[in-house]
């Protein structure tokens, strides 16, 4: 069993920063010290990633490697961050997120340290695959952090704050990596060390700020099985995209090495997480529809989002010849429509509770913009390629906290972390394809441009580019005689535009998987409160006794023996939420939205009721077609906001109005429902006043009732699934049988009961009195005792439930008399036996 205790706290309350042990929500102020340090660290892992990348053309050629280097450089720390991100998931459902970030910012400190020392390209590698595993336990506890703290209808207006660190971190990344290359007494190699200042400071403030539930679960054990062959899978396809095309063909012995070993590698991956007790990824995550499409979608969302942050910088210093600092100035419309649609997004989605609409735009800016960056060449004027970067930066910024918001309000707190890091990872893993992939065809469309251009210009310029390029090596434009270097940038410039113009589709294919994803409205509270809610530490805020008593004039009724037959009536269940709402304490304040049921289908006509806490109505309203409803708050306060419908389970809410208008959309979900008609199978006519019982698995009774003139039964708000319905009526066989009752609607079912005969009589003395304690069995033409009686004082026996045939009656006190009798219809009713006293 699990048990939370507050880390680094004693006693029954946490200090800033830290949650109430009772599952309350922390207030602002706690939350912001708490994510200090957080987005300190996240700072930290952006920066090492875009501080490099205006850098990479000077450090590649510095080291002496190639396009290949170039893109491994890139790959090797999203590889290894993709391989990692589910193991830091799955490690912080099981152990303390704060001493798991702590641990990732110091293997970042040391990866970047031996980094900044490298002697070559392979050296360098290898630090960023360190860098890479730093980062992505940076990555993903950030989000899972911030999930555990803040509930997902609120986390939007916190996702602007981490939206707004990527975006700093983006922008300032490549402008300080590229002035610090261009410093002559700088160099390169301070873009490793810069970070590790503040991911000192970051430790240092996350050990006095952060303080969280630390996870106890004994027999505890950390799936390295599954993390080892996911790891190997991954890295072993990453190694054939980069090389195919380039050291082996496409279609070669060796792709069908890698690919078919890659493929067993993930299916041995599959089968060890199926069979785990602590998977890394839980297979049954995925029967989830919302997070296999937002895992799905990341995966292409990652390919869009990496080759444009990897690809500019080449663009900018080798197509069009600029510095690597201005090349990080030139790319700031992107990171500025990231850093906008990521915070308006965030705080329109704390609002109005809404996201979907976000992600199917983003989708659309992100495809646009690709599409459109498809088409640059190297004299483009800058303003189109600005207004193209922006288009992206906007649909990147839509798309990319909310596929994770979406994912994380779908599942329990015990399964937070793996579910977060899975998204994470499937986006890591389309940005490491992406870059391997798109930089291997990156570099085989520049050698093709290349050459096409020196034939263009003649023997002379043939001679020219044999002498002056070559090796796969990345060109210093400044040693290039003018018409190479014309050739040379145009090459650039046309191959990074057909790499944005094959991400295209990939941002195009998540566009149309985000339109099946359904939208389920944000929960209000974050991991840690549901955890102490689940676990008995903390309690929902309740619904008023007074205010559950007015939302339904029936009767109380226990679910259990809520069946609808004619007469009856049932009390609803009401589940209480509690809202938090803005507020100023003026009259007359609007609440508003709408009532929908399954698959966010409005639900029209549904009554919504607006009560004090002591139980008197303030509003009323019903809604209109589309599910919208509007009431009016008196004033600021709590109040008790109930929705019903015919067919939907009633629901309560308590809401806070604090003067702002309220934004709250209400979800119905339907009752199931038992419905049937029962009838005589000789006949055909009704069953009236049959009796009708509904039993569960365990045969625990759940609903019972009696039949209508009309043979009709009801039964509502019925546990879904596989239940027993047995009905008797008089002169009439019992019957049971299973019914599967559906998860919403009525189920209706028919009833044929077949007749039941029976034999009554009295067994009577010589005399004519009737005998006491005689015994009467009852045996069928072929000899087996149907069943044997005792009579009573009146002498009275009886045999029920018979079919139609011939049978022998029994009779035994006295000498035993037997007797034959014909039992058709509904049988006999008076077969008297007389019994003779011995010698008479």
């Amino acid at each position: 069993m699990a048990t939370t205790t507050p880390a680094g706290v004693r006693g029954s309350h946490a200090k800033h920063g830290g949650a109430a042990p009772d599952g309350a929500p922390m207030t602002h102020r706690q939350i912001m010290e708490a994510l200090s340090g957080l987005l300190l660290g996240m700072f930290v892992a952006i920066l090492s990633s875009t501080i490099v990348s205006n850098a990479l053309p000077q450090i590649i050629s510095d080291l002496g490697g190639g396009q290949s280097a170039y893109t491994w450089v890139v790959t090797a720390s999203l590889l290894s961050m993709t391989a990692t991100t589910p193991l830091w998931g799955k490690l912080a459902d099981l152990f303390s997120k704060k001493l798991l970030v702590q641990i990732s910012l110091v293997i970042y400190v040391a990866g970047s340290v031996v980094a900044g020392l490298s002697q070559s390209a392979g050296m360098l590698i290898a630090c960023r695959v360190v860098q890479g595993i730093g980062v992505g336990g940076l990555s993903a506890l950030a989000q899972i952090v911030m999930a555990a703290m803040i509930s997902p209808r609120e986390r939007g207006r916190y996702s602007g704050y981490l939206g707004a660190t990527f975006a700093v971190a983006t922008v300032g990344g490549p402008l300080l990596g590229g002035v610090i290359t261009d410093t002559s007494f700088l160099g390169w190699r301070w873009c490793f060390y810069v970070g590790v200042p503040f991911a000192v400071i970051a430790l240092v403030v996350l050990q006095k700020t952060l303080r969280l539930p630390v996870v106890k679960r004994e027999g505890v054990k950390v799936d390295w099985a599954g993390a080892f062959f996911i790891s190997a899978a991954v890295c072993l396809l990453l190694v054939w995209v980069t090389f195919a095309g380039d050291k082996y063909d496409w279609m070669s012995w060796q792709t069908a090495a890698m690919v078919g070993g890659s493929v067993l590698l993930g299916l041995i991956f599959v089968f060890i997480e199926s069979i785990a007790k602590e998977p890394i990824i839980p297979l049954r995550l995925f029967r989830n529809r919302t997070i296999t499409l937002a895992s799905l979608a990341s995966l292409f969302v990652g390919v869009a989002m990496f080759a444009g942050t990897v690809f500019f910088s080449q663009y900018f210093q080798l197509a069009r010849d600029k510095s690597p600092t201005m090349s990080g100035v030139m790319t700031i419309p992107m990171i500025g429509g990231l850093f906008i649609s990521s915070t308006v997004s965030g705080q329109v989605i704390t609002k109005t509770g809404r996201w979907k609409a976000w992600l199917v735009s983003g989708g659309v800016l992100v495809t646009a913009g690709l599409g459109l960056l498809g088409m640059i060449r190297y004299d483009t004027p800058y303003w189109h390629i600005a207004i193209f970067m922006a288009l992206m930066g906007l649909g990147v910024g839509m798309m990319m906290q909310n596929l994770v918001l979406c994912t994380q309000n779908q599942v329990d707190p015990s399964d937070l972390g793996s579910a977060s890091s899975t998204v994470t990872f499937f986006r890591s893993l389309g940005g490491a394809i992406g870059v391997s992939a798109l930089g291997a065809i990156m570099a085989t469309r520049i050698t093709g441009y290349v050459k096409d251009g020196f034939a263009a210009l003649g023997p002379k310029g043939e001679a020219l580019g044999h002498g002056g390029t070559g090796g796969g090596a990345i060109p210093d434009m400044d040693t290039l005689p003018p018409p190479i270097r014309t050739v040379m940038e145009a090459a650039y410039g046309h191959g990074i535009a057909d790499v944005f113009l094959i991400a295209a589709p990939m941002a195009f294919l998540a566009f149309l998987v985000t339109l099946f994803i359904k939208e389920v409205p944000l929960r209000t509270k974050g991991a840690l409160a549901q955890s102490a809610e689940a676990e008995g530490e903390g309690e929902p805020a309740p619904v008023p006794v007074a205010a559950m008593a007015s939302a339904s004039a029936a009767p109380s009724a226990s679910p259990s023996t809520a069946a609808s037959i004619p007469g009856q009536a049932h009390a609803p269940a009401l589940d209480a939420v509690p809202v938090p709402v803005a507020a100023n304490g003026l009259g007359g304040i609007p609440v508003r939205g709408h009532v929908r049921g399954v698959e966010s289908a409005p639900v029209s006509r549904a009554a919504v009721t607006l009560i004090s806490l002591g139980g008197r109505q303030l509003g009323r309203a019903v809604a209109q077609a589309d599910g919208s409803y509007a009431v009016d708050a008196p004033g600021s306060g709590s109040y008790v906001l109930i929705a019903s419908a015919d067919g939907f389970q009633p629901q309560a809410s308590t809401v806070v109005v604090d003067g702002e208008p309220v934004a709250y959309d209400i979800l119905l979900s339907g009752t199931s429902g038992l419905a049937g008609l029962v009838r005589a199978v000789d006949s055909g006519a009704p069953v009236a006043g049959a009796m009708v019982v509904v039993t569960d698995v365990r045969g625990d009774v759940l609903a019972t009732g009696t039949t209508g003139d009309q043979g009709e039964f009801t039964f509502a708000e019925l546990v879904p699934g596989p239940v027993t319905v047995a009905v008797n009526a008089a002169r009439h066989r019992p019957l049971a049988l299973p019914v599967e009752v559906g998860s919403t609607g009525v189920t209706r079912i028919e009833v044929d009961l077949y007749p039941g005969a029976q034999v009554l009589g009295t067994v009577r003395a010589p005399g004519g009195g009737p005998l006491h304690d005689a015994r009467v069995t009852l045996v069928d033409a072929a000899g087996n005792v149907i069943g044997t009686a005792r009579t009573g004082p009146d002498g009275a026996y009886g045999f029920t439930d018979l079919d139609s045939g011939e049978y022998t009656v029994i009779a035994t006190g006295y000498p035993p008399a037997a007797s034959t009798v014909s039992v058709n219809g509904h049988g006999v009713d008076a077969h008297d036996i007389e019994l003779a006293h011995p010698g008479e």
